[in-house]
């Protein structure tokens, strides 16, 4: 999945813990798992802003975007080219 979560990382900077957190936001252990180990499919607007607050930081700083890898190539076939976008 290109949307990559990095809750992780605040927490570490935060020197908090992760039950810690989901008491905190208001949400289980279990459900900010799902969340920081990027199996998550989506995330309510309240809960990230919630997040924010109590991480003290911004969106950005808990959601990057990276691109899927390309998928290999066939041998003998040319690459797939991507669609353009519009």
């Amino acid at each position: 999945m290109p949307i990559m979560v990095d809750v992780d990382v605040m927490l570490a900077r935060r020197k908090m813990a992760v039950g810690t957190l989901a008491e905190r936001v208001g949400i289980t252990p279990a459900n900010l798992a799902v969340l920081k180990n990027g199996r998550a499919k989506a995330v309510r607007f309240t809960t990230l802003a919630a997040l924010c607050e109590v991480l003290d930081c911004q969106p950005g700083d808990l959601l990057r975007w990276e691109p899927d890898p390309a998928p290999p190539a066939e041998p003998g076939r040319a690459p797939a080219v991507p669609a353009a976008r519009h």
